[in-house]
């Protein structure tokens, strides 16, 4: 069923697009972010213009992705925060990488003033969120399942049902982003390693995307390599923060994640070297400048 009031707070590569797709489905959709230009390019395209406070009094679904836990919380409870101006019964669906006590803890606090709150951190870029393709990996109540269904119906193409609690969801979410921190690292290490041998990236690309070493990763990310193209779908910043979540669990499971270590440490040299606002493809400069190598459109 169409026609819901829905509001979504972040309007960056990803949220934007699931603010388009939210209108596609015929929703009543507003669109908030720290950027004032998006969200004014956001309403000419069709989002409803309201003030935060009116918006989230007659909010039914709010779509919070923000970049992290810290941001999460200031958007539901601090100051001026949505949950204290919503509705009792409206449903709160949060996208951000946290970690599954944070959800956990967003869960009560939210149950204890009657609002639904699912964990429902997403999957799949920029390009299939503004398709309304996206994959969920949720859990909470069937209340916050319910609640939430106009909008997951809109945004994603999968849902994973992973609980009836907050937690589950961004336990996924941390396994996920295990694999593709340490796939994009591993592209770059390989695509530079074949440079070394006369493999150039065009034919990298060309030949191992059809081979057993590819990834979905690889696929998506190594172009922008052979493009020269940084320009951010996702930030090298983002990967110490996620990276740094899964180790964070894996510490407290008393569990070793070697792999997972060493890929946080090349995102953070890429980091350090001023390269943190760049797509996260641009972890590969790291290995090019330590091998002497020079990377498509560098001169």
């Amino acid at each position: 069923m169409s026609n819901h009031n829905i509001s979504i707070v972040g309007l960056g590569s990803m949220g934007y697009g699931i603010a388009q797709s939210m209108l596609r489905a015929g929703h009543r959709v507003q669109g908030f972010d720290i950027n004032a230009a998006t969200t004014a390019r956001f309403a000419a395209e069709g989002g409803l213009s309201a003030s935060q406070p009116d918006a989230a009094a007659h909010c039914d679904v709010l779509v919070v992705v923000v970049l992290n836990a810290e941001q999460t919380q200031n958007v539901l409870f601090g100051a001026g925060g949505w949950a204290a101006q919503m509705k009792k019964g409206s449903t709160i669906i949060a996208c951000a990488t946290v970690a599954p006590e944070f959800a956990k803890d967003m869960e009560s606090r939210c149950a204890d003033i009657g609002l639904n709150y699912l964990d429902a951190p997403i999957s799949g870029g920029a390009a299939k969120a503004a398709l309304g393709n996206l994959s969920v990996m949720a859990s909470g109540s069937k209340a916050a399942f319910d609640g939430a269904a106009p909008a997951l119906d809109a945004m994603a193409e999968k849902v994973f049902q992973l609980g009836d609690a907050a937690g589950a969801g961004s336990a996924m979410k941390a396994v996920n982003q295990l694999l593709a921190g340490v796939h994009i690292a591993a592209m770059a290490e390989a695509l530079t390693f074949g440079m070394t041998q006369g493999v150039t990236p065009d034919k990298f690309v060309e030949v191992i995307s059809q081979c057993a070493g590819t990834s979905w990763m690889l696929e998506n990310r190594a172009p922008h390599i052979v493009e020269g193209d940084y320009s951010p779908k996702s930030s090298v910043d983002i990967w110490p923060k996620d990276l740094g979540i899964v180790l964070d669990i894996a510490k407290s499971a008393k569990f070793g994640a070697p792999l997972t270590a060493a890929a946080l440490q090349q995102f953070l040299a890429a980091s350090g070297s001023g390269l943190g606002a760049e797509d996260d493809a641009a972890v590969a400069k790291v290995y090019a400048r330590n091998a002497g190598l020079t990377l498509p459109g560098d001169s």
